[in-house]
């Protein structure tokens, strides 16, 4: 082989060994395939009758009880483009009293051309969504297929996250708060600012704000003991991260990052830097992360306490053991499955999972 081919092959023979993700392989677990026949299951959520509601990116939201689906009508127009569509759904915490279903979803309501992330609330009632309320709406609209985000939860107080990703605006939308997107967002479960949201009392900023600096998250979970709300978000070209989320704090993206530009450049030189907080973790190369849920049952035995996300990249939920606030463990599950896009645990303890092209299935330990 002449030196300039040599050359070249060791370049790609690196370049594809960095691509690779080295996590090992845990074969004692398998699965029991639950709800079958999904696309892109981007949220669900279990009812108290053990059913379980699901979003379909496309726009469909879905009852599946006793093994048979039934479309709910009542949705409000969905802007279905690119990574936009109807995403996460989850009760209100007092569900049985009130009956409050939270959703998110792109929507092309409001001035300009595209669409942008919308987070609604409804009621259920004879397969059909009722009292439905808009509880936020980014602006603006954009014809950007990109980063949506867009994750919900309740934390123990009753206060309502969601996330937004910064909607392909990298350099404008992250470090301004005066804008949306590139946050995560803190709301009463009406819809309402609490008084003591970080930005209240800052002129122009969007009053709904409780961090910002990020790019995409797809994952939001609460820490089963803390109650601290965890998350973690895509980078580009490496640099997914995991942070746990703390009120006016800024997670430094596009300023600090520890991934790259997809062409192989640099955006920035730099990933600290004083005022910006650091993450608890991240990958290099980037696993595409998607969903995300503590196992906080007695049906996994040691696996109690550890951290679930789903991987899009590499098809597998990643099992992040963790130690002080440190991941230091990662194996993977449920390997080679599909593109994992959402993790729940349900009501039976047993951890569930939405999987791109194939439906939703139980994870069982061996």
């Amino acid at each position: 082989m002449n030196p300039r081919h040599l050359f070249i092959s060791l370049i790609l023979t690196t370049t594809l060994a960095c691509a690779q993700d080295k996590n090992p392989v845990n074969n004692k677990n398998s699965h029991e395939v639950v709800v079958s026949d999904l696309n892109n299951p981007w949220g669900f959520t279990f009812l108290p009758d053990n059913s379980i509601l699901i979003t379909e990116k496309s726009g469909e939201l879905i009852h599946f009880k006793d093994g048979k689906k039934t479309a709910i009508s009542g949705l409000p127009e969905i802007y279905v483009r690119g990574q936009g569509g109807l995403l996460d759904i989850i009760l209100h915490p007092d569900y049985a009293t009130n009956g409050w279903i939270y959703f998110s979803y792109a929507s092309p309501k409001g001035e300009g051309s595209g669409g942008n992330t919308s987070i609604a609330r409804a009621k259920l009632k004879n397969n059909s969504l009722t009292d439905l309320q808009v509880l936020y709406k980014a602006k603006p609209n954009t014809t950007k297929g990109q980063h949506f985000g867009s994750r919900l939860v309740f934390d123990k107080n009753g206060y309502l996250f969601f996330s937004i990703g910064d909607r392909g605006n990298r350099d404008e939308n992250p470090q301004d708060i005066t804008k949306d997107c590139g946050k995560i967002y803190r709301l009463n479960a009406d819809g309402t600012i609490p008084e003591d949201n970080p930005f209240v009392n800052t002129n122009n900023a969007k009053k709904a704000i409780y961090s910002y600096g990020h790019r995409n998250p797809q994952g939001m979970t609460l820490h089963p003991k803390t109650g601290a709300v965890w998350t973690h978000e895509h980078g580009p070209r490496g640099g997914d991260e995991i942070n746990i989320i703390a009120s006016g704090k800024n997670y430094g993206w596009p300023i600090i990052s520890y991934g790259i530009n997809y062409s192989g450049t640099k955006f920035t030189e730099i990933s600290k830097k004083e005022g910006m907080e650091q993450p608890l973790h991240y990958w290099d190369p980037s696993i595409a992360p998607s969903g995300m849920a503590f196992i906080n049952s007695d049906k996994y035995g040691d696996w109690n306490g550890n951290l679930l996300i789903g991987s899009l990249k590499f098809q597998y939920l990643d099992m992040c053991t963790l130690k002080d606030n440190k991941v230091i463990k990662e194996e993977r599950l449920l390997d080679g499955l599909g593109r994992i896009r959402s993790i729940k645990q349900g009501p039976d303890g047993y951890i569930y999972v939405g999987i791109e092209n194939l439906g939703i299935v139980k994870l069982i330990r061996k």
